[in-house]
């Protein structure tokens, strides 16, 4: 019984760099302008700024979204962390594995995402005719509008 126990100490203390800076780790988002709608893997996270505490052992894909504004993707990637020298002088293999196992072994790099969301542009499409129909969310105050389509009746059909 004290073998599993001192075989316990060993594993749970031989992990240097999860004692260190644990299995998980917050990572600030931030968009401009603020109040963009945060998804995280998938999952719903909150609106900018956010802190998100992220598992170390994975990457993680980040989305933010916000009305009238292209979204914007980024990336956080996994990096070994310092301490796994640490590990490897004082923990030996078993430190390395513990470490590898829970996540204690990465960082993820940035520490920090900020994005500024681009307002979205209009579309232009040329039809057959050389007339362009242009697409836009929102109306610039600045625009001068010439003209407007006229939805066509269909004429009636005789028998």
């Amino acid at each position: 019984m004290k073998q599993i126990a001192a075989l316990i100490a060993i594993v749970t203390l031989s992990a240097c760099a999860s004692i260190m800076h644990g299995k998980s780790q917050d990572v600030g988002i931030s968009s401009s302008p603020t109040g963009a709608t945060v998804t995280i893997d998938n999952q719903s996270g909150g609106q900018t700024p956010f802190i998100a505490n992220l598992s170390r052992k994975d990457n993680h894909i980040v989305k933010l979204e916000l009305a009238g504004f292209a979204p914007a993707e980024m990336t956080l990637t996994r990096k070994t962390s310092g301490w796994v020298w640490g590990n490897i002088l004082f923990g030996g293999l078993i430190g390395l594995a513990v470490d590898a196992i829970t996540g204690g072994l990465y960082n993820l790099t940035p520490e920090q995402l900020t994005s500024t969301l681009a307002a979205q542009q209009a579309s232009i499409a040329p039809t057959k005719d050389g007339i362009y129909v242009i697409l836009a969310r929102e109306v610039d105050p600045s625009w001068i509008k010439v003209g407007q389509l006229v939805p066509l009746t269909a004429p009636a059909l005789s028998e």
